[in-house]
């Protein structure tokens, strides 16, 4: 949408458009209506810097393939996130050109990621997980950190309960710009990461876990009570909004 925008305002300086005529552009075209209820906001990666994402979960057949067809037909990526199998078997069905990623649940048309072991071990976002049960939330931010242009790395199963398993990684670690943490159970790793780092901590809790992790709530609450300074914490199963938030800190830095 920004190259459209761009597009515009040449217009205006090489006088084939009056500014009027491309502030009407601009103001009736924010949001681009589809059948079945959805509408999409093209105008959001010309303010933010990143396309809308679609998140399947809720969604019909129907809605999703509309919000898939309307991002691409301006020539956009499309990332569409927590989708179910059947729903990806849709969506390979209408967009064969597409990629699912089935432990990431994430379907993703138009653009390539690299979501498969051997995983980058060193990268400006690294991305570590408390157990090998956490992985399929850490490659959801995986691929969402590819997708918007970052260049990530993931360490897994290093958590608390074996801690020095983590000692190799430590300069790795130090090395990246950010760290995304990905822990359920009672989510200790963040706190200890940002005891012993000089990165922001983005923790994202799990709802990995026994009864008493009541499905994150503990992870939750954990993190946001840390006693040590420095982590910032998404919501549960959230590893898409842990990368988007990488990237937006890193795009500003």
């Amino acid at each position: 949408m920004s190259d459209n925008i761009d597009d515009i305002l040449k217009q205006v300086a090489e006088g084939k458009k009056t500014p009027q005529e491309a502030r009407e552009i601009l103001q009736l075209a924010p949001y681009l209506e589809m059948d079945s209820g959805v509408s999409l906001d093209i105008h959001r990666k010309f303010r933010t810097g990143q396309m809308e994402v679609v998140l399947a979960r809720g969604k019909t057949d129907e809605q999703l393939y509309n919000a898939v067809l309307g991002i691409n037909s301006f020539d956009s990526p499309v990332l569409v996130t927590k989708v179910e199998n059947r729903q990806a078997e849709y969506l390979q069905e209408h967009f064969p050109e597409g990629v699912y990623w089935s432990q990431a649940e994430l379907f993703v048309l138009g653009k390539e990621l690299t979501l498969a072991p051997p995983w980058n071990r060193e990268g400006e976002v690294s991305i570590v997980t408390a157990g090998a049960s956490d992985i399929s939330i850490a490659l959801e931010a995986l691929g969402t950190s590819q997708f918007i242009g970052l260049d990530p790395a993931l360490i897994t199963d290093v958590g608390v309960a074996g801690l020095h398993r983590i000692t190799p990684y430590l300069q790795n670690l130090k090395n990246s710009r950010i760290i995304i943490v990905v822990a359920g159970m009672e989510g200790a790793l963040p706190s200890v990461l940002s005891g012993l780092l000089d990165k922001p901590i983005l923790a994202v809790p799990t709802s990995v876990g026994y009864g008493a992790s009541f499905n994150g709530l503990t992870a939750l609450l954990g993190m946001l009570s840390s006693c040590a300074p420095g982590v910032s914490v998404v919501n549960i199963d959230n590893g898409f909004g842990a990368a988007v938030a990488a990237g937006k800190i890193l795009n500003n830095d």
